[in-house]
């Protein structure tokens, strides 16, 4: 049954990989994306903030393409929508922007429809789009995700962030694909760098669960894309050896980049070092950056109700100040 009144979903930024963790690890964080959606008579596709620039207003969005993917899995015909569009997140920063359209999209349209298909079908959907289950699981589940992928089906576990755990990312002001991100990466890796990540990986999950947070700057040390990526981003190299030094529990490429994300304590009194450090060393190679001080999100995708009958902004703000 379509619910005439449309539906409004938000979605989390996630951060995927965590170091070890290539296209298995991520993590929702405190950035939101926003999408009404609605039937309509015609498409009709609204964009909101600044980080909606370049999008496309016709059936190329992405959204939009992603809906009629779900209405054809449901064997329902909605060739029309009306669409409105509002983004925290960078784009193509490392900070999950696609994932987020691509969950946000699936499960709008899912809920507009009656939610006929489940979180589990939405998940393997929304993995085959995006090839891998990180950042789509983070922000489809919230928290903390693990997961494979098989080329059909995506498993995960889904685990509660320590409470104790904040994030800082510094953003450079230039973006990185993911498939640009990719070409640098080797074909094959020795069997010694394969064991430095499994074991490292296997014992960051263990680390996050127990709440071991003494454990997080080693345990995210990577062989497999780091090193390969480093040449991407002037100062990675330094900041991913130095930045513990200055209060970081761990710091990692956030997803392909060339955003770099640092575990800190929430009580640490070396927060201000650290956002110098990172912003200083940037600076110091040319690159103009910004820093944001980010909580892992415990929730996933939200119906958060009807779609708005005024503006998305009205919606949003109202939600903020509630």
């Amino acid at each position: 049954m379509i619910r005439p009144e449309g539906v409004c979903v938000r979605v989390p930024a996630s951060t995927a990989n965590l170091g070890p963790g290539f296209d298995t690890l991520g993590m929702a964080l405190s950035l939101y994306s926003w999408i009404g959606m609605k039937a309509s008579d015609e498409t009709v596709i609204r964009l909101y903030g600044s980080e909606m620039e370049g999008i496309p207003t016709d059936k190329k969005n992405l959204v939009y393409q992603v809906a009629q993917m779900v209405f054809r899995e449901a064997g329902i015909h909605l060739p029309e929508l009306e669409i409105s569009m509002y983004s925290d997140i960078p784009l193509t920063r490392g900070l999950g922007s696609s994932a987020s359209a691509i969950v946000g999209a699936l499960y709008a349209a899912n809920a507009l429809i009656g939610s006929p298909l489940s979180e589990a079908r939405l998940f393997d959907m929304a993995t085959a789009i995006e090839d891998h289950p990180d950042n789509v699981g983070a922000s489809l589940f919230g928290g903390l995700i693990t997961a494979i992928w098989d080329g059909e089906h995506a498993d995960y576990i889904r685990m509660q962030p320590h409470e104790d755990l904040e994030v800082l990312v510094v953003i450079p002001e230039f973006q990185l694909s993911t498939s640009e991100a990719r070409k640098v990466l080797p074909e094959k890796i020795s069997r010694k760098d394969a064991v430095y990540n499994i074991s490292r990986s296997s014992l960051l999950v263990a680390a996050l669960c127990q709440g071991r947070l003494d454990l997080i700057s080693r345990a995210m040390s990577d062989r497999l894309h780091q090193p390969y990526r480093a040449e991407l981003v002037p100062g990675m190299a330094e900041i991913l050896d130095h930045a513990a030094e200055h209060g970081a529990l761990g710091i990692a490429l956030s997803g392909a980049g060339p955003t770099l994300l640092a575990l800190a304590h929430r009580r640490s009194g070396r927060k201000e070092e650290l956002e110098a450090y990172l912003l200083n060393t940037m600076k110091a190679e040319g690159i103009r950056a910004s820093v944001r001080w980010l909580k892992p999100s415990s929730e996933g995708a939200r119906l958060l109700g009807s779609m708005p009958s005024g503006s998305l902004l009205e919606m949003i703000e109202g939600e903020i100040h509630t």
